[in-house]
């Protein structure tokens, strides 16, 4: 009974885990925002205008406002190269000779529990030398490539006319999911006439390029693997 009860678990969580859709799950902390309603305010000069609420019909559109929209183009290369070679040598010798003492030279017997007694001529004479061998060197190179647009949306605008963004795009191939995300704070002078801006022109850029599913679990190193890569390990 037993037998077929744990038989019965082990199937049903199979057919669960088959039954499981690749959902993609977004990160709440690049989610969009909603346009902030700006408040209609009544004119005292008598004036028509309302910067408030104008509309240009005569110029290229830019985001300048909360929950604008506008493109980042990723034009992400890097490549840095380290190199570092060490050599230490060290060399040490000293020696002291048979001290002479009131014209003539100490020699001296060991009692015969002592490793040297079976020598009948010893004196205080004595020689060391030591010497040290170090070479060491590294070598470290890294590259990456990150090409292609994604849509953000302004989430603030700051008092000096700067404007923080962030955004997210979710790719589902196959049986995986691919996440782009982006945040940072531009500036709205570097916004070309198509309303897009350069990854290079974002300060304090965060840009994550990340996966799931199948093919990015069958990159993972398994925990047995990384305990022996790891400082754990001392052989």
């Amino acid at each position: 009974m037993k037998y077929l009860i744990k038989t019965a678990t082990l199937i049903s969580l199979i057919i669960m885990t088959g039954c499981m859709s690749n959902t993609a799950k977004r990160d709440p902390e690049y989610a969009a925002v909603r346009p902030v309603a700006m408040p209609i305010q009544e004119q005292s000069d008598g004036a028509i205008f309302n910067v408030n609420t104008n509309v240009s019909f005569y110029e290229d559109y830019r985001a300048r406002r909360v929950g604008d929209i506008l493109t980042v183009k990723l034009e992400e290369k890097t490549s840095a190269e380290k190199e570092s070679e060490t050599t230490i040598n060290k060399s040490s010798s000293n020696s002291i000779t048979n001290p002479t003492l009131f014209g003539t030279t100490a020699e001296f017997d060991l009692p015969g529990f002592l490793p040297l007694a079976n020598n009948k001529n010893n004196n205080l004479a004595f020689s060391l030398g030591s010497e040290h061998d170090f070479t060491g060197g590294g070598d470290s190179d890294l590259s990456n490539k990150l090409s292609g647009d994604i849509s953000v949306s302004v989430v603030e605008v700051l008092p000096n006319g700067n404007m923080v963004i962030r955004g997210e795009k979710i790719m589902t191939i196959n049986q995986g999911n691919e996440y782009l995300r982006i945040s940072g704070t531009i500036s709205p002078r570097d916004i070309d006439s198509n309303n897009s801006i350069s990854s290079k022109r974002i300060a304090n850029a965060k840009i994550s390029y990340v996966g799931d599913g199948p093919t990015n679990d069958a990159n993972v190193v398994g925990w047995l693997s990384r305990f022996f890569l790891s400082a754990l390990m001392p052989f």
